[in-house]
C-alpha cells in the first residue's frame, strides 16, 4: 500500500485531496493540526509518530525530523541497500508528500508583528520534507500548492504522474523553498545597518501570466511581493480587457507619481512618462488640467489619481481613450459611467507597503542592479537659492510641484509648471538642452510665467537661455556643475530666480 505524509499550513483543500488519496489507496500519515482536520473531516489518518517512533516535543518544533520520515522519502527506489536498510530498520517508504510552510510572511506582514512571533513561523521541518523529496523526486511525489491537488488525483487514477511531471512539481517545490528562505533573509536583514548583502534572492509570487511582454513576440508574467503588498502588486480589477506587460509598467508609473503629491493630483502618463499631470481642489478639476497639458498624447495613455474616483472624473475620462484608469477607490457612480468603455481597464489600488523586499531592481544582460527607491520629495529648508531674486511665494509652491514631478520623468527630464499643473514636459533625451526645447514646444504660450524644474544640473547655460526665451520666471534644479557660475549668471541676467537643492533625480 503507497503512503503519503501530509504536513500543511494552508488547509485550503485538504479533506478532499485526502479522501482521493484513500479512494486511491494510499495510507495517511499527518502531523499536528493536519491530523486534526483530517480527523475532523472523517477521513483515517495515522498520526506520524507512527512512522517515527518518537512524541513531538519542543512545542511543535521536533516532530518530523527523525529517519522514520527522512528516511523514508529519501531511499532510492533502485538501490537495494536503501531498500535494505529501511528493512532493517523497520523504517516504511514514503511515496507521496503534501507539504507547504509557515505563514511567515503572512505574520511579519502585518503591523507592529513581535519578532519572537516571527520567529516562529520560520518553519524548519517543513521545507527539510519537501528538499528531501524534491531530491528524490524520482520516486516521492512532492506536492506543495493546494491547487495542483486535483491535477496529481487525476495523473495517480491514470497511472502517473510520469518523470517529467514528477520533476515540474519538485522543481515547484524547490521554488517555494527558496521563496520561504527569501523571505526569511528579508525580515531578518531589516535589523542590519544598510547595505546590500553579499548574496540576495527576490521572491515573487505569481499574479497572472500575461498575453506578452513589451512586444507580442515577448512572453511575460506579473509576480508580486508577497500576499498583499499594495501599490500594482496588490491592485484589485473591477473592469476591463486583459492586463498587459505594458499597462501595469505605466499604471505603476503613474501610480507611483500621483502618491508623491498630498493636494488632490491627476497624471496621464504615456510610455512611462507624464504627458499632463495637475493638482487642484478636487480631482475633477485636477483631470481637466491635466489633460488639457497635451491633449495629443493623452489619447491611449494610462489615468492616475490619488483621490477616490468620482462620477465628474469619471465622465471625463471616457470622453477619449482610455487604457488603463488607477485611483485608490472607485465610488459606484463613477463605475457606472466607467463602464461605457467596456474595454477599459480600471484598478483600486492601495499605496505600496514598504516592507521586506523593497528594493528598485534593474535587469541587466548577466545580472541585475539594485538600489533603494528614489523617495526624495521637497524640501524647502533644504534648498539654496543661488540668483539675487528668491522667489515668490507662489513661485515656490510651483517649484515645489514641478521638482517632485521631474523625478518621473525619464532622464534628461525637464518640466514646465504653472498654476498647479504641467504645461510642458521634456522626456529621455539625450542633451538637456533639447529636453527643454521639447518641453517649451509642448508648453506654447503657457510656458510664459511658468516655473521649469531640471532632473540634474545645467552643464552650460545654453538649457535655461532656452527656459529663460519660452519665458520662465524660475527653476530648480540640483546644482553641481563646474558651470554653475555662469548658469547663476545668466539667470541673474535675465531677472529670474533659481533654486539648487543639491540632490539630483535621473530616471533611466
Amino acid at each position: 500500500m503507497p503512503i503519503a505524509l501530509l504536513s500543511v499550513s494552508d488547509k485550503t483543500g485538504l479533506a478532499g485531496f485526502a479522501r482521493g488519496l484513500r479512494r486511491l489507496g494510499f495510507e495517511l500519515y499527518a502531523t499536528g493540526s493536519t491530523l486534526q482536520v483530517l480527523s475532523d473531516a472523517a477521513v483515517d489518518a495515522h498520526p506520524v509518530t507512527d512512522l517515527t517512533g518518537f512524541p513531538e516535543m519542543m512545542d511543535g518544533r521536533i516532530k518530523t525530523l527523525h529517519p522514520g520520515v527522512h528516511a523514508g522519502l529519501l531511499a532510492r527506489r533502485d538501490k537495494p541497500e536503501h531498500m535494505e536498510a529501511l528493512a532493517k530498520h523497520g523504517l516504511k517508504q514514503i511515496d507521496l508528500l503534501c507539504c507547504n510552510l509557515y505563514p511567515f510572511v503572512e505574520t511579519v506582514s502585518r503591523p507592529d508583528v513581535a519578532f519572537e512571533d516571527a520567529v516562529e513561523q520560520i518553519d524548519i521541518g517543513g521545507p527539510a520534507m519537501i528538499r528531501a523529496a524534491s531530491k528524490n523526486h524520482e520516486s516521492v511525489i512532492v506536492v506543495v500548492r493546494p491547487e495542483r491537488y486535483s491535477e496529481i488525483l487525476e495523473e495517480l487514477h491514470s497511472g502517473g504522474p510520469d518523470q517529467a511531471a514528477r520533476r515540474r512539481l519538485a522543481a515547484e517545490a524547490f521554488a517555494h523553498t527558496a521563496a520561504y528562505d527569501a523571505w526569511i533573509a528579508a525580515y531578518m536583514r531589516g535589523a542590519e545597518p544598510a547595505g546590500f548583502p553579499t548574496e540576495i534572492a527576490f521572491a515573487g509570487r505569481l499574479a497572472q501570466p500575461l498575453k506578452y511582454g513589451e512586444n507580442e513576440h515577448q512572453q511575460a508574467a506579473f509576480y508580486r511581493y508577497g500576499p498583499d503588498p499594495g501599490g500594482l502588486g496588490g491592485a484589485r480589477q473591477i473592469q476591463g480587457k486583459e492586463l498587459g506587460f505594458n499597462n501595469i509598467q505605466d499604471a505603476a508609473a503613474a501610480f507611483q507619481l500621483v502618491s508623491d503629491y498630498g493636494p488632490p493630483a491627476v497624471a496621464i502618463i504615456k510610455h512611462m512618462n507624464p504627458c499632463g499631470l495637475a493638482v487642484a481642489e478636487d480631482i475633477s478639476v485636477a483631470y481637466r488640467v491635466a489633460y488639457d497639458c497635451d491633449t495629443v498624447s493623452a489619447f491611449g495613455g494610462v489615468v492616475a489619481v490619488n483621490r477616490p474616483l468620482d462620477r465628474a472624473t469619471a465622465d471625463q475620462i471616457v470622453q477619449i481613450v482610455t487604457h488603463v484608469v488607477i485611483a485608490p477607490q472607485v465610488l459606484d457612480e463613477a463605475l457606472e459611467v466607467l463602464a461605457r468603455r467596456k474595454s477599459m481597464i480600471v484598478l483600486v489600488a492601495d499605496p505600496p507597503r514598504h516592507v521586506l523586499l523593497d528594493y528598485d531592481i534593474r535587469s541587466v544582460s548577466g545580472g541585475f542592479l539594485v538600489q533603494d527607491w528614489d523617495r526624495g520629495g521637497f524640501d524647502r529648508g533644504s534648498c539654496t537659492v543661488a540668483t539675487k531674486r528668491e522667489p515668490t511665494e507662489a513661485e515656490w509652491e510651483q517649484l515645489g510641484y514641478a521638482w517632485i514631478a521631474v523625478k518621473h520623468v525619464k532622464s534628461n527630464a525637464i518640466v514646465m509648471f504653472k498654476n498647479g499643473a504641467a504645461v510642458g514636459v521634456g522626456a529621455g533625451q539625450m542633451s538637456r538642452v533639447e529636453s527643454v526645447q521639447i518641453a517649451a514646444h509642448r508648453a506654447g504660450d503657457r510656458a510664459v510665467g511658468s516655473v521649469m524644474a531640471s532632473d540634474a544640473f545645467f552643464p552650460f547655460p545654453d538649457g535655461l537661455e532656452e527656459g529663460i526665451r519660452a519665458g520662465v520666471t524660475a527653476v530648480i534644479q540640483p546644482g553641481g556643475s563646474l558651470k554653475d557660475a555662469d548658469v547663476v549668471a545668466v539667470a541673474d541676467a535675465a531677472g529670474i530666480a533659481m533654486v539648487m537643492t543639491g540632490r539630483r533625480h535621473f530616471k533611466h
